[in-house]
């Protein structure tokens, strides 16, 4: 990995140097658009559009215009103002770690203690630790100001930012204000429903169930040509009917019937590549439960 910034954690008097590193990377198979006719490729280029000449980056500066007046700002301009010359995270508050909404969370971060010894950075890890705390810290990065929840992974600090309050939409759904009655007997099978899915949570148990068939696709056209049955390549997909839910109490009942079933018959009938068909009058209610179960790997 290679590092994308490098500052300090600052809370108090205590300075932690780090070196920041991007968490996460993304697997999915990369694609470029072509001329269907002739298969050539799509560019798109920057185009000035008073000159009409293609603009090369070095020479593209940034502007706002507020509908009267267009400011240019270039890269010395925005490189002069004082948060992006900042190379401190600096630590606001520390707060109790279930009070950070996951909803809010953003592009995940490594930091690595980058000094001769790294025993402030041990420290701070292990202070989080033990008082459950996470960190509200607020940092520069890219031209724009972060804020971030710093939080502990294994033996690493990690840096996630988050939303601002404002970014985050309001969920105001007029469905939700009607009252609804839920029975005894429906929270009962409901919660037998999610007994009988309950398990510890591997995340190498799932598998990107799009990405390995379009890499599939790519291989058999490689192999074949346009004339590649995808038939032949996936087997036939029987359609999946969604629909209303017309009697909840039924479709609780065979879902968890389905699911005994399932447990009983072994733990190797759960773990199918391919999403398995749906029965006759099988509901819409255990769609995300069937789903989930296709993303495991084939045992």
């Amino acid at each position: 990995m290679r590092a994308i910034w490098k500052g300090a954690l600052t809370f108090g008097l205590v300075n932690v140097p780090v070196k920041v590193y991007a968490a996460t990377e993304d697997h999915d198979v990369s694609l470029h658009q072509v001329h269907n006719k002739d298969g050539g490729r799509i560019r798109y280029q920057r185009i000035c559009e008073i000159d009409g000449e293609v603009v090369p980056y070095s020479d593209i500066d940034k502007a706002f215009d507020d509908g009267e007046k267009t400011v240019v700002l270039t890269k010395d301009d925005l490189d002069s103002l004082p948060a992006e010359r900042s190379r401190e995270i600096d630590v606001v508050e520390f707060v109790p770690s279930e009070q950070i909404d996951l909803l809010t969370l953003d592009r995940a971060y490594y930091l690595e203690p980058d000094s001769s010894s790294p025993k402030a950075y041990v420290l701070l890890r292990k202070t989080l630790e033990q008082t459950d705390r996470t960190a509200i810290v607020r940092f520069s990065l890219r031209q724009k100001t972060r804020l971030a929840a710093l939080r502990v992974r294994g033996d690493v600090l990690v840096l996630q930012t988050l939303l601002w309050a404002d970014e985050v939409r309001e969920a105001a759904f007029p469905a939700l204000d009607e009252s609804v009655r839920i029975s005894a007997k429906e929270l009962e099978l409901s919660a037998s429903l999610v007994e009988s899915f309950s398990s510890d949570f591997d995340p190498d148990e799932f598998t990107d169930e799009y990405q390995a068939e379009l890499r599939t696709l790519i291989e058999a056209k490689l192999e074949k040509g346009d004339a590649v049955d995808t038939a032949e390549t996936f087997g036939e997909q029987e359609e999946e009917a969604g629909g209303e839910v017309i009697d909840l109490m039924a479709a609780l009942r065979a879902s968890v019937e389905k699911s005994r079933a399932a447990r009983e018959g072994g733990a190797g009938s759960e773990k199918k590549v391919s999403t398995p068909a749906k029965s006759k009058g099988e509901t819409s209610t255990k769609k995300p439960a069937a789903k989930k179960t296709a993303k495991k790997k084939a045992s």
